[in-house]
């Protein structure tokens, strides 16, 4: 699906598709982490499988400086261990669970927005 977002200054999620995600015209075709915070640039997320996930995927995310985190679960909705993102809840950060594609979208309206947002894209093979 290709995606028309507002124009901003932070990193855009232009489209997707079973297997990739462009950002900024840039496709990638593995889990990834995209953030709104100035100067950022994509980063390939080393989380391969749900079931592979472990607190250690979540602590990188807690460290972004993000007011809110969105976890894109993959081609449909699975809900991470409440372990895995208690360093979000200890540092105050929001968290919301979604399917990949939503997620790309959510990001791109808060991004334009302004927001402190990272969102983390799982890309199972």
């Amino acid at each position: 699906m290709k995606l028309q977002p507002d124009k901003s200054n932070s990193l855009t999620i232009n489209a997707y598709g079973p297997g990739w995600i462009e950002v900024n015209g840039q496709r990638f075709t593995s889990s990834l982490i995209v953030s709104s915070l100035a100067g950022s640039s994509p980063l390939v997320w080393d989380a391969a499988h749900f079931e592979d996930l472990s607190p250690l995927d979540f602590e990188v995310l807690a460290q972004s400086g993000a007011e809110l985190v969105l976890f894109g679960s993959g081609q449909r909705l699975r809900f991470p261990q409440p372990a895995w993102f208690a360093s979000l809840i200890q540092k105050g950060i929001g968290m919301e669970t979604m399917d990949t594609p939503a997620a790309c979208r959510t990001y791109n309206i808060l991004a334009s927005e302004g927001r402190k947002v990272v969102v983390a894209l799982l890309m199972e093979a």
